[in-house]
């Protein structure tokens, strides 16, 4: 196996680029994918989040294109989200500075026409969204006859964000002699559904179990039973300065996320805490993003659109404030901390209702999340009643889900407390209190005998 950079007969100006962004030892997946990809080989790269999979293709793609070439782009990476895509150019020009190879990024949310300038001006590699490239290539403003190289990366997410009929449409208009390379954190149904279209004999490289966290994040669980409860947890770990020094907390809905952006900032100043999710505009998270990676602000407040590329070096903690729904997004939230051979912290809170999604991650990575105990001097605070009725709601919809008969618990509670009738041997039935009723009466059966 490769030891270092210096074994895959990189050329001088890349190795230089590697040195200089401080990069000494090829991660696993970089030592098993790079040479394989520099010898024209189709690849599926399954690799948990954090393993260093931007850089095992980008290396051996600069190596390949060499130096700019007319116009038209010889390389094309897909990217499910625009965090990811600008994380992926900003890879591309970090270990070409030393070549003069152009990169052009293209993703929604924000008007086309800075991009198409871009595009005008001439480049080598398009890092694109799948929707915005789409868009462009239609309006005539992408030539694709020069493709060498198709990549994409996240490819699961890709899947779960309905991307397959824009990847259908992509791949019926690049040309057929390409090198093509996927890379995902997991292995999903249509993720080989697509891989089955778009790879032909791949080299497949698997760096870990499939789903597996990365082994330098210690991940810790806590059952916190409501939305009070866990802010009193949250603030209460916060206390310690030095441990929680750079963080990020995974909310699941924008309105959970606004809500603990409000209450960090409320305790620790604006300066302090960023919030990104996707009602917030394109410079807003950008500038988030750029303010949490340079060390200026300590606390980064994100939905999952930030779970996956989002590439901080020594974030301290990943926090879950709520368990993911889609269990696969958690390896990907926990993979932001613990980074290029650091260690990190992941800690979940869990209600009632999430601890369905927390087993299903237990298998997911095969293995169980240890249990702390929430810590003295948490008040632990009462559930409120809607909050009560949305868990209890949520808990029927599990059940169901996995039990189609189920009638749920509201259902069982009424029949429990509905009137049990007795009946006589004469087939007649016999009264019976009601409930409520303050006297007894007594129900004979038997007049009969009792003369």
């Amino acid at each position: 196996m490769p030891q270092s950079f210096e074994d895959f007969k990189l050329n001088r100006q890349i190795l230089n680029a590697i040195a200089d962004a401080g990069y000494e030892t090829p991660t696993p997946i970089q030592e098993k994918a790079i040479a394989p990809i520099l010898s024209g080989q189709d690849m599926m790269g399954i690799a948990q989040t954090g393993t260093g999979k931007t850089a095992a293709y980008v290396l051996p793609m600069i190596m390949k294109l060499k130096y700019a070439q007319g116009n038209d782009p010889r390389a094309l990476v897909l990217a499910p989200t625009r965090e990811l895509a600008m994380q992926i150019e900003e890879n591309i020009r970090l270990f070409a500075k030393y070549t003069d190879l152009r990169a052009v990024v293209l993703f929604g949310g924000l008007g086309p026409k800075t991009q198409i300038a871009e595009l005008e001006k001439g480049c080598d590699i398009i890092v694109a969204s799948p929707g915005r490239f789409l868009d462009l290539y239609l309006a005539g403003h992408i030539v694709t006859k020069q493709l060498q190289f198709l990549v994409l990366d996240e490819a699961d997410k890709m899947m779960d964000m309905g991307f397959i009929g824009s990847i259908h449409r992509i791949l019926e208009v690049v040309p057929r002699k390409r090198q093509n390379l996927l890379f995902s954190a997991t292995m999903s149904e249509l993720v080989h559904k697509i891989s089955g279209d778009f790879l032909k004999f791949p080299t497949i490289v698997e760096v870990a179990p499939q789903a597996t966290p990365a082994q330098t994040v210690k991940q810790v669980l806590y059952h916190a039973p409501n939305l009070k409860t866990k802010l009193n947890l949250l603030q209460h770990l916060l206390k310690n300065d030095e441990e929680f020094h750079r963080l990020i907390v995974f909310c699941k809905t924008k309105t959970v996320a606004d809500n603990i952006f409000s209450f960090l900032e409320r305790r620790y100043g604006a300066e302090q805490v960023r919030v990104i999710h996707a009602n917030k505009g394109q410079n807003t998270r950008i500038n988030s993003i750029n303010a949490f990676k340079e060390g200026s602000v300590r606390f980064l407040v994100a939905t999952d659109v930030a779970a996956r590329g989002l590439d901080v070096s020594n974030v301290s903690h990943v926090i879950n404030f709520d368990v993911p729904i889609i269990i696969e997004d958690y390896v990907h939230r926990i993979g932001r901390t613990g980074r290029a051979f650091n260690t990190g912290d992941a800690i979940t809170f869990c209600n009632k209702a999430e601890e369905y999604y927390v087993s299903k991650i237990e298998k997911l990575i095969r293995q169980p999340i240890p249990v702390l105990d929430i810590p003295e001097g948490v008040f632990i605070e009462d559930t409120a009643y809607e909050e009560r009725q949305a868990i209890n709601k949520e808990i029927d919809l599990q059940k169901r889900k996995d039990n189609p008969d189920f009638q749920g618990a509201f259902h069982e509670k009424k029949a429990k407390n509905s009137k049990t009738v007795n009946t006589k041997p004469n087939g007649k039935k016999a009264k019976v209190n009601k409930p409520g009723k303050g006297r007894t009466k007594s129900v004979r059966f038997d007049k009969a005998k009792k003369s």
